[in-house]
């Protein structure tokens, strides 16, 4: 299961487009058909989670010559099947800072909001079914 932290104009499109997006945290694994929560980035306007769909198409984007440390970048085309019910976005994620007590809003903190750029993030089983509590 996937996340991505992105900018959303429209959050209540049947499909979204991500370009050349960050990938962390596993997040260069995503392929056709992977389940992704959709969180719409507060640094853009956005109200945190979203939306939950499935990923249509993946491109690898290529590193560039001469750079020798480089974030792996995917686009990425997502089919929405759900909107969420209830909001969930760095307010509420902010008391999870323990990061070692193996808690999924702790998980989705530290790799969402430790570092708060955009970005496809692979998340564990727990942090998907803690998100699909929004569903």
């Amino acid at each position: 299961m996937f996340a991505i932290k992105a900018e959303i104009s429209d959050p209540r499109v049947n499909a979204f487009t991500f370009t050349a997006q960050k990938t962390m945290y596993g997040g260069k694994h995503i392929a056709k058909g992977d389940t992704v929560f959709v969180f719409a980035s507060e640094n853009e306007g956005g109200q945190g989670l979203i939306a939950r769909g499935i990923v249509t198409s993946v491109e690898a984007i290529a590193k560039k010559h001469g750079v020798t440390r480089q974030t792996p970048r995917v686009s990425i085309s997502v089919r929405r099947t759900a909107l969420a019910e209830r909001t969930l976005g760095r307010s509420d994620l902010k008391q999870f800072t323990d990061w070692n007590d193996g808690r999924p809003g702790t998980e989705l903190n530290f790799k969402f909001y430790r570092q708060a750029t955009n970005k496809i993030v692979g998340i564990s089983e727990e942090a998907a079914a803690f998100l699909s509590g929004f569903f």
